[in-house]
């Protein structure tokens, strides 16, 4: 991860809100309508050209690619690059068992008016996609459409000055949330061979010079699925084992050109179930990168700063709490972002923390959290605050 001279790192979490030119053929993506596939990949390039570009311009010290080049979501992009799997509607029964249906949980049966209207406008086709079923060797078959997202991201950091890119990818407890396992003898054995068939990706990532994000939303959000009737206990068992696995995904990569991101889910609802940062920082902090991304700034669990002063960071690990969220449209003032900032130099020390954001300002390609142009007067206000921090802890 790039190191700065007296002053702290910006980066933010990866995913943005893609530009107008990219709309049309996203949306006959989705739709399943055919499209100029050289007009596309041509417009790809110079969105990501141009995301690299403006990133730099307001300050964004180690920049991605806005995560374009994803088909699907933050998450579900890999089944595009994973053989092993077949597909088949969820039966009655799946699709109310909140460990399996992944639009579900204590939120939304506490709240069912909000999500009623909530999930038609944002994730009206999430209910439709069929269910992951695991008939054959889990194997990495994406290398093209990664080459391609490499390629993109470090043309556009050849144009651009003093600055480092990174991609973000999925966590094993991530990939496949709600897979039905019909090939491997047991779970573990699943959740290991997906690690080794996401470690193909992770180090394409790390062998072109780039930095690597790992995403890791459900681990944190299979909370508010499995309680009740499961426990505490039963949870932080459940999340072992695929911090287990993704270590294991880990396994010889540098930790200083990695990093773990965790959020609650991150929609913008009232999470009112979600897992207390107390309850799972022993285990995040297990996991083997250098770097951990958290959300810091949403009302939820801005709080949560506290915890760091009880916590000992473990030598060489570095903390990019959110400094700006995704959940609302007000832009953060950069004297409120500096404050942020300062309250984990004053529980950890200046030369462990970055600045980052709370999550990804784009949930799926064609659902932006915030309006583009807000998301972008963010991350400069971002950048500022990160700016006025510096000047505090380097005096």
């Amino acid at each position: 991860m790039l190191k700065a001279d007296r002053r702290f790192v910006v980066s933010h979490v990866g995913s943005m809100v893609r530009p107008p030119a990219m709309i049309p053929f996203l949306q006959k993506q989705q739709a399943g309508e055919p499209f100029d596939q050289q007009a596309f990949d041509a417009c790809l390039t110079d969105s990501v050209s141009e995301a690299v570009r403006l990133q730099a311009e307001i300050g964004i010290d180690v920049v991605s690619d806005g995560e374009y080049g994803k088909s699907g979501t933050w998450a579900f992009y890999v089944h595009r690059r994973l053989g092993g799997i077949t597909w088949r509607p969820f039966t009655e029964a799946e699709a109310k068992d909140p460990t399996i249906a992944v639009i579900s949980g204590r939120d939304r049966e506490a709240f069912p008016e909000f999500y009623a209207e909530y999930d038609a406008r944002v994730l009206a086709n999430a209910r439709k996609t069929p269910r992951p079923i695991i008939t054959a060797p889990l194997v990495y078959t994406g290398q093209a459409e990664l080459q391609r997202d490499i390629a993109n991201l470090k043309a556009g950091l050849a144009r651009a000055n003093g600055v480092t890119g990174f991609l973000p990818v999925v966590a094993p407890a991530s990939a496949l949330p709600n897979a039905k396992n019909e090939f491997y003898r047991d779970e573990e054995s699943f959740l290991f061979a997906l690690a080794e068939a996401l470690r193909t990706e992770y180090r394409a990532i790390i062998d072109a010079g780039l930095d690597l994000q790992v995403d890791d939303a459900f681990l944190p959000i299979m909370h508010e699925k499995m309680i009740p009737p499961k426990t505490l206990t039963d949870f932080r068992s459940w999340a072992r084992l695929r911090i287990d696995a993704l270590n294991h995904a880990l396994e010889g990569l540098p930790p200083e050109r990695t990093r773990y991101h965790i959020c609650w889910g991150s929609w913008n609802g009232p999470h009112l179930f979600d897992v207390p940062l107390k309850d799972i920082v022993d285990l995040v902090l297990e996991v083997k990168t250098g770097a951990l991304s958290f959300e810091a700034a949403n009302p939820r669990h801005e709080h949560e700063w506290k915890v760091w002063k009880e916590v000992r960071l473990p030598p060489g690990k570095v903390l990019m709490p959110g400094l700006v969220t995704h959940s609302t449209n007000v832009v953060e003032h950069p004297e409120l972002v500096a404050e942020r900032l300062m309250r984990f130099v004053e529980c950890v020390g200046r030369d462990n923390v970055m600045a980052g954001s709370d999550c990804g300002f784009s949930q799926s390609p064609l659902a932006g959290r915030v309006h583009r142009s807000i998301m972008w007067a963010k991350l400069r206000a971002l950048a500022e605050g990160a700016a006025l921090a510096s000047k505090m802890a380097w005096r």
